[in-house]
């Protein structure tokens, strides 16, 4: 095999993995709170700016800035939640898209004020990986091994906690779960931190490979909610494979052309996944 091509899929499984925790963050949410984030996105590039402020401003240490950036976005899901989404539970569906999208211009435009519109880095790279002629980014490769811990962590949380369970049992029936003494107010509150804190983790994540501005979501928001379409929304499991999927096609794209034919090509097959299988590759 063309070395550069294997180069391109191993960076595509490598992308794949840090797409995924903010797509298991947005199947999470949906799939117990049942409404959209618009504004997820957002919240992961406000867990970036944490980063680099702390690290550059303040001089943290980088592996102290990362652990406060989590429970940061965490307490802004749960917030968000708190006074946005819990308000309009009992609303339309488009209530609910618009209130979240107006959050997502409220945090833009808040960034804007704050930090400007200038890219800003922190500078962090560690150095590439050579096995036979391919070459592999150390820090794409340490991001897809701290995102597969973080995906373990939530699996392992899900399955085997008293909370976890009871995330599950919502998402799988909300209304009977009530009859059986879980408070489902309580558990929403739960699962927006925990949708929060995957929001934080994957800025730790993306920081570490992309400048960060106030714009910064509009790099990753629209993909990432494509992948959960795909994979089927609330489907956690779907949600993770499509992203390894997306992120090879994404990847193998831009060896073949460039970057920008391999969105349009990314976007060309989610079109005709949704036409063959409009509930997701993955719907169960």
């Amino acid at each position: 095999m063309d070395p550069f091509l294997l180069e391109a899929l191993l960076n595509g499984i490598l992308l794949g993995g840090v797409f995924a925790l903010p797509v298991l963050g947005c199947n999470l949410v949906f799939g117990v709170v049942d409404v959209v984030w618009l504004c997820y996105a957002e919240l992961v590039m406000v867990g970036m700016y944490g980063v680099w402020f702390l690290h550059t401003q303040q001089g943290w240490p980088l592996y102290l800035a990362f652990a406060a950036a989590l429970p940061l976005v965490s307490a802004l899901g749960v917030l968000l939640h708190l006074l946005v989404v819990r308000p309009l539970l009992g609303a339309p569906p488009i209530n609910q898209l618009l209130a979240t999208g107006g959050v997502l211009f409220l945090l833009q435009g808040g960034a804007m004020l704050v930090f400007g519109t200038d890219f800003r880095s922190l500078g962090v790279e560690l150095p590439p990986m050579e096995w036979q002629d391919v070459f592999i980014s150390g820090t794409k490769l340490a991001a897809f091994c701290a995102a597969l811990v973080g995906a373990g962590a939530l699996w392992a949380f899900l399955k085997f906690t008293y909370v976890g369970i009871a995330i599950r049992a919502i998402a799988r029936d909300r209304e009977v779960m009530p009859l059986m003494g879980v408070d489902p107010r309580r558990v929403y509150v739960v699962a927006s931190a925990v949708g929060g804190a995957l929001a934080g983790l994957a800025a730790c994540l993306l920081v570490v490979q992309l400048d960060v501005h106030p714009f910064i979501g509009l790099s990753f928001g629209p993909i990432t909610f494509m992948i959960c379409v795909m994979g089927g929304l609330g489907n956690m499991l779907g949600g993770f494979l499509a992203a390894f999927l997306m992120g090879v096609i994404v990847s193998t794209g831009s060896f073949w052309w460039n970057t920008e034919m391999s969105y349009v090509i990314a976007f060309g097959f989610f079109i005709v996944v949704i036409f063959a299988r409009p509930r997701g590759l993955f719907a169960r």
